[in-house]
């Protein structure tokens, strides 16, 4: 008989709580326990959450009692030892709790606790014969009261441990969690024709062409099948669907389609575009690069010799995507995994429609707001090391959370982007940056690329610890767009402004729309004006939760908070002095799109920022709108400047230069570089020059002129020498706390408090406690307070201190109901 051995194990929870929490196993599980499974376990005043199991051991908690693992949710780990230790890496990097990596790290289906709502799947079709009793049960529940937490089901079961029992409907997708529907993502779709299955041999087909060419009545459907055919609809006893569309477009007739379908020939579906994966690669060729592309490759490779890391500064238009897929190819014909993160899934739709054409099944699209059940599969498959599947996942910052059990390679691509870094909630990381670590972990490489690099990424390359490539050269010999200057200053003066358009801005217009090109008008501010006042007081409307103007927006005709859900009707008369002159300060692109309507009634505009992107495919409709020439001028935020190419764009105006260099933050000169240049490579990407305009009030400014020039180099410079002298990143560190309550007067006390500890250990590296630009959101009140740390300093030491000061300020019983927000390399 075996010794009966009492085992503990160290689990960590989906909660923001730093420390890993002991649980004691029940003998009959002795046997089935491994490091990295999930189990179900108490934890508070009758919750049960899902954990993960991180240490097996025989020491019992010395200051608490032990409770029991109540179930073992997996038969193997669910996360890789590497992915564990990356998870801790962050945690101790970014001072974020482990509890809240593994949180934003796994799929809401990978973590059913107490409170996790359940609603039945829409798919379920009600056929309930297949059910147990319980499971029975359940959706008889839900079909009563339509969304239950777990705690609700467990008591209408009668069972404590219920999570075993959701994870199996989740798998037979019965049930969603609720989570899962309001982030559901839906990507684009269209409708497809596939040869029917009794028509799938070429006997049978060409039996069918001899009788279609006997009737001169059915020329149409012989023409529709020839085109299907020739588009490789069948291919060797393979049948890929083919975009309906793409057949109309070539003279199809939809008629002749729809007849073809109810005679059986053919079947129509709705499938989703972006995940078209059984596309056949043997007839999509590898693409031929060009010399210059050629010489970057090498580079590249030769630089892998002696760096980890790789940055590759290519101009717009230089063709850094035909590089990433010869790389990505050579990873996967060794047989290795890559990542290929994006700033946005929901904007690189091109990017991924070319991937798929030429990696097919391999591709894999992971990101957070893809239902979690998608996710999960993706997960699985590549915890799997399937060598068929998801060999290459494109994904957003989430992806790096995924278990790569053998990753060859990491593409970071636009990486000087500001969405790769996570503001809100915990773990605040920069994707780009953990990307490199991810790397690191795997003893592989990482390639940068980017037109416009972040500063930090220039100068570890001028420093030698990162490889340097430059593209300097645009496919296909396209020249670099012209770029010009509208001084607003001059227009004002000559009274030759058209609303917000200079003059100058609207000849160009009318001559690119007279020639057959598209326009591009960027304006980094949505809505229609930011500021209504009253000219006799200056009264302006401000939210009654945050200390900020509302924002007019004329298509709902509301005063909108852009920081809260609060919103009123647009007042007529001033409420402090009864005047009814009240005026508009500032635009957005609805202001945009309603005054070009008015100049140019007969130009079709489409205008692309948050308001008509809400809805699931409100972006890739305008896209391919946009693309088809039904929008003549497109208007929008910086959502155009990423990851789109159009081929008729003959010039990009850029209406408020000054909006974006005028911003008080250390990083806005860069910010504003990098925005202009990416907006302005949207112009001439294919066979001829394009125009850039840029509006402002100061074209001799400096920043300005390096846009003008393309001269990303010496604006590099000028920056990096600016932040060597006033103590900013690259060469320092910064760390942000934010203190955030209701109540003003604590704030401002805790604030005071918090940096009188730290002013005491790091002396002039303090500074406030200050007031944000918006001092209150959401009825919280801010107050901020900047660490800044030399780099060469031991940063693991730094954090450890800070740990040790942030408990000393929550030991005072007064300061504990404040919320203290750590933020390590802010954006």
């Amino acid at each position: 008989m075996s010794e009966r051995i009492t085992l503990f194990v160290d689990i960590i929870l989906p909660i923001p709580l730093s420390q890993e929490f002991t649980y004691r196993v029940p003998f009959e599980m002795n046997e089935l326990i491994q490091e990295y499974l999930r189990v179900i376990v108490p934890f508070g005043k009758g919750k049960l959450y899902t954990g993960i199991i991180t240490k097996i051991h025989q020491e019992a908690p010395k200051i608490y009692q032990a409770k029991y693992i109540e179930h073992i949710l997996d038969e193997t780990p669910l996360i890789t030892k590497k992915q564990f230790s990356f998870w801790k890496w962050m945690s101790e990097y970014y001072m974020a709790p482990i509890g809240d990596v593994m949180n934003a790290a796994l799929p809401a289906n990978f973590k059913l606790a107490s409170e996790t709502k359940i609603v039945i799947h829409p798919d379920f079709d009600g056929e309930k014969s297949a059910l147990s009793d319980r499971e029975y049960l359940v959706i008889e529940a839900l079909e009563i009261k339509e969304t239950l937490d777990l705690k609700e089901i467990s008591e209408i079961i009668g069972i404590k441990t219920i999570q075993p029992l959701i994870k199996a409907l989740l798998e037979k997708n019965i049930v969603l969690t609720l989570e899962e529907v309001s982030n559901k993502f839906s990507p684009k779709t269209g409708l497809f024709v596939v040869i029917h299955e009794d028509y799938r041999s070429d006997s049978i087909l060409n039996e069918f062409f001899e009788l279609l060419s006997q009737k001169k009545s059915t020329q149409k459907q012989e023409h529709v099948l020839l085109k299907i055919l020739q588009l490789g609809g069948f291919h060797a006893g393979q049948v890929t669907p083919i975009l309906r569309k793409s057949l109309e477009d070539q003279g199809c007739s939809l008629s002749a389609m729809n007849t073809l379908e109810k005679q059986g020939i053919l079947r129509t579906e709705r499938l989703e575009i972006s995940r078209i994966t059984s596309l056949d690669k043997s007839k999509f060729t590898f693409p031929i690069l060009s010399q210059a592309q050629l010489k970057a490759l090498t580079e590249i490779e030769s630089s892998y010799q002696e760096k980890d890391t790789v940055l590759l500064q290519g101009i717009t238009g230089s063709g850094k995507t035909e590089i990433y897929i010869e790389l990505i190819r050579k990873v996967l014909d060794s047989g290795k995994q890559v990542l290929f993160l994006v700033p946005e899934i929901a904007l690189t739709t091109q990017l991924i429609q070319r991937l798929s054409a030429y990696f097919g099944e391999k591709i894999g699209v992971y990101h957070s707001k893809f239902n979690s059940n998608e996710r999960v599969e993706i997960w699985n498959k590549v915890l799997q090391n399937d060598p068929n599947k998801f060999r290459l996942v494109v994904g957003a910052r989430s992806s790096i959370f995924l278990p790569f059990q053998d990753l060859g390679l990491v593409i970071v691509d636009e990486e000087h982007e500001t969405s790769y870094k996570q503001h809100d909630p915990s773990p605040r990381y920069n994707a780009r940056d953990m990307a490199i670590v991810l790397a690191h972990f795997f003893k592989t490489k990482t390639l940068l690329g980017s037109a416009t690099p972040a500063i930090e990424s220039f100068q570890n390359a001028r420093e030698g610890k990162y490889g340097y490539v430059l593209l300097t050269e645009r496919f296909s010999q396209v020249q670099l767009p012209e770029i010009l200057c509208a001084d607003m200053k001059e227009e004002r003066k000559q009274k030759s402004l058209n609303g917000h358009f200079s003059r100058f801005l609207l000849e160009n217009i009318t001559e690119v729309l007279k020639n057959g090109d598209q326009v591009i008008l960027f304006q980094n501010r949505r809505g229609y004006t930011p500021i209504w006042t009253c000219e006799i007081c200056g009264f302006s409307p401000n939210c009654i939760n945050c200390d900020t103007t509302l924002n007019y927006h004329k298509h709902s005709n509301v005063l909108k908070c852009h920081h809260c859900s609060y919103h009123t009707s647009p007042i007529g008369t001033c409420p402090a002095c009864g005047s009814n002159r009240l005026k508009m300060l500032g635009f957005g692109t609805e202001k945009v799109e309603d005054d070009l309507s008015l100049i140019l009634p007969d130009v079709r505009i489409g205008r692309m920022d948050l308001e008509t992107t809400r809805n699931k495919n409100g972006h890739l409709e305008l896209i391919q709108a946009f693309e088809n020439r039904e929008i003549d001028v497109l208007i929008g935020t910086q959502m155009v400047a990423k990851g789109l190419d159009f081929d008729h764009v003959g010039l990009v105006g850029i209406l408020d230069a000054d909006l974006m260099l005028n911003k008080t933050d250390f990083r806005a000169f860069e910010r504003a570089f990098q925005l202009m240049t990416q907006v302005a490579g949207r112009s001439g990407r294919r066979n001829k020059r394009g125009k850039v305009i840029i509006q402002t009030g100061n074209p001799d400014h400096w920043v300005i002129q390096k846009v003008i020039e393309h001269d990303y180099d010496s604006f590099a410079i000028n920056e990096i020498v600016e932040r060597r002298n006033y103590h900013y990143p690259p060469f320092y560190k910064i760390i942000r706390f934010t203190l955030k309550h209701r109540d003003r007067d604590l704030v401002e006390a805790g604030a005071l408090h918090f940096s009188k500890l730290l002013k005491e250990q790091f002396h002039e590296r303090v500074l406030g406690p200050e007031s944000p630009v918006i001092a209150r959101i959401q009825n919280y009140y801010l107050k901020e307070i900047v660490l800044k740390i030399e780099q060469e300093a031991p940063q693991k030491k730094v954090k450890e201190r800070l740990h040790e000061l942030t408990d000393q300020f929550f030991s005072v019983p007064h300061f504990k109901p404040i919320r203290l927000i750590t933020d390590v390399d802010p954006a």
